[in-house]
């Protein structure tokens, strides 16, 4: 094997362990090593200081789009093995299909095979015409305009590239913390010069030579010591720098934990045990399971976000994958509410759905909503504002997302028996509640986004387009609520509206910043995701539309009866 590292490298002892390999021709099976005491090592990423498994799990599903990856000879690799892997050279990385390119028009326009969706970092960087669009695509952004869809795909793969090669090259772990500035940037191992002098290094310097050694021998204890004591040494360089164990452990627990992805499982049971019970119209025990089990979901996913408000330090609120998290709880814990405060289990029957498909979402679109923790652009960095404004904004979403899967429920009684349905007076009672919470948070949120505004921007309103799409939800829902009182629609018109409005929320919750991608709140724009969108708002339109046409149906069937019955009773 070769080692990728300049010259200076040769000053780490990471050489002689890569040296030692070579000697030997072989590299021991390290998927079965214990990795933690190495990902608890602290590195300067993205602007915050984490745990290397944070570093590793983020660059390997920026990469290839997934938390692990199965290379061509099948074996199944763990986000830290590939770190350490890519940079000591035990595997060819360079050749392996690992780097994702998700639009189809882009493989197209590359020449490449469109049945595949990821390709070896050698044949992309041997594409004249990737690196042709890729220039293209600098230069449009260099002076600040818009790019289409398949440019921003160019940039993307461009930055995979680049991060492939750092992780390769070892140029991204940048472990060695700097003295004395939090701001400072902390370097990789070959340029601890940088900050140390040799005698302050030379501990370091040892531990990264076993730290190898125990990796490419595949010895499992040694790694792990080793590690430890690389962590404790890097610490003593900078104390008041170095993140606290504590900090480093936390988030290693969180990464493990996966609150959100066990919160998944559980309402999807609960889910199965509330609709049987429903079914079978007595079964209150397994209601009851059901429940039960919703409220350890519902705990699972609190503390997966308690959890990440500890480690960034703010609410979960700054980007899409934070502002879902934090939505189909509320979703779930307005359900709750309301199903204690009315003791009936149709609100968790209408939340359960929505909280489910949102956090399965997420957890299939890592690259489209990535969970890293980023540092908060400088308009959000008044905490205060940030909790009160956007909290408010999204509890109005949560609030109309439980509404909107209340309206499905009565949509499908109305399509499949529209006379019972709409005798059922409480069903239509109990989404009127839920419209008008969501409608007093977003006037709420509404009114505290334009002071926020005052005090950011220097200005209560100037029609951007994520105020505007707000402030159009806003209206839809007074409308639809002041139309329900002042009788210009019946009850299935609000039925109605509690799906279709939800589009306008739709909108200024995703639209604005995926599809739109304008305006100052550009701390939330994305890519992604506009197929399945679309087709769920097909679907869901589709759906109104025969429970429209069901509903007329039966009242026409109805009105014509009892003028049969009459012709019957002349004659």
């Amino acid at each position: 094997m070769k080692l990728r590292f300049s010259w200076l490298c040769t000053l780490s002892i990471l050489f002689v362990a890569v040296e030692l390999c070579r000697a030997q021709q072989t590299v021991a099976d390290t998927s079965g090593l214990d990795f933690k005491q190495f990902g608890l090592l602290a590195i300067q990423d993205g602007g915050r200081r984490k745990p290397v498994d944070t570093f590793a799990k983020e660059t390997l599903i920026r990469i290839s789009g997934r938390s692990t990856y199965t290379d061509k000879n099948g074996r199944r690799w763990q986000p830290n093995d590939f770190v350490l892997s890519a940079m000591l050279e035990t595997h060819d990385w360079k050749n392996d299909p690992m780097v994702l390119i998700p639009t189809g028009r882009l493989i197209e326009q590359l020449g490449l095979d469109k049945t595949q969706r990821r390709f070896s970092f050698a044949q992309l960087a041997a594409l004249p015409e990737l690196n042709r669009l890729a220039n293209e695509a600098h230069a449009l952004r260099k002076a600040e305009k818009p790019l289409d869809r398949v440019q921003q795909e160019v940039m993307s793969v461009s930055e995979r590239l680049t991060l492939l090669a750092r992780a390769m090259d070892g140029s991204a772990l940048l472990i060695v913390p700097a003295p004395k500035n939090e701001t400072d940037a902390w370097v990789g191992p070959p340029e601890w010069s940088n900050y140390y002098s040799e005698e302050q290094f030379a501990p370091i310097q040892l531990q990264l030579q076993a730290l190898a050694t125990g990796y490419v021998n595949g010895d499992g204890f040694n790694f792990s010591r080793a590690s430890n004591q690389l962590r404790e040494n890097l610490r003593a360089l900078s104390l008041s720098i170095y993140p606290k164990d504590r900090q480093l452990r936390l988030e290693y627990f969180y990464n493990h934990f996966e609150g959100f992805y066990r919160a998944i499982w559980l309402y999807g049971i609960a889910l199965l045990a509330l609709v049987i019970a429903h079914l079978r119209k007595r079964a209150g025990v397994l209601q009851n399971l059901g429940v039960v089990i919703a409220a350890l979901g519902l705990l699972f996913h609190a503390s997966g976000i308690v959890m990440r408000c500890f480690i960034a330090g703010r609410p979960p609120v700054t980007n899409m994958y934070e502002s879902i998290i934090w939505v189909s709880f509320a979703v779930s814990f307005f359900g709750m509410i309301f199903f204690a405060r009315y003791r009936t289990p149709v609100y968790l029957l209408a939340a359960l759905p929505v909280t489910l498909t949102a956090l399965l979402l997420v957890h299939q679109m890592p690259i489209a909503m990535p969970s890293s923790i980023d540092p908060l652009v400088p308009v959000l960095r008044d905490n205060f504002w940030l909790t009160i404004h956007v909290l408010t904004i999204t509890l109005s979403y949560a609030a109309f997302a439980l509404a909107m899967g209340f309206g499905h429920i009565l949509l499908y009684r109305y399509a499949r028996n529209p006379a019972a349905a709409r005798v059922d007076q409480p069903m239509h009672f109990w989404l009127y509640r839920v419209l008008q919470l969501g409608v007093i948070l977003l006037a709420a949120g509404t009114i505290l986004g334009g002071v926020w505004a005052n005090y950011s921007w220097g200005r209560f309103w100037g029609w951007d387009p994520k105020e505007t799409w707000a402030l159009i939800a806003l209206l839809c829902y007074i409308l639809t609520l002041h139309g329900r009182l002042a009788g210009w629609w019946t009850q299935f018109g609000l039925v109605v509206a509690s799906v279709v409005c939800f589009l306008a929320v739709l909108m200024a919750w995703y639209g604005v910043n995926f599809v739109l991608g304008k305006g100052l709140h550009s701390y939330g724009f994305g890519i992604g995701g506009e197929p399945y969108v679309a087709t769920f708002v097909v679907l869901d339109l589709l759906f109104v539309g025969f429970a429209i046409w069901r509903s007329r149906a039966s009242r026409r069937a109805t009105i014509a009866s009892p003028e049969i019955e009459g012709e019957r009773v002349a004659v």
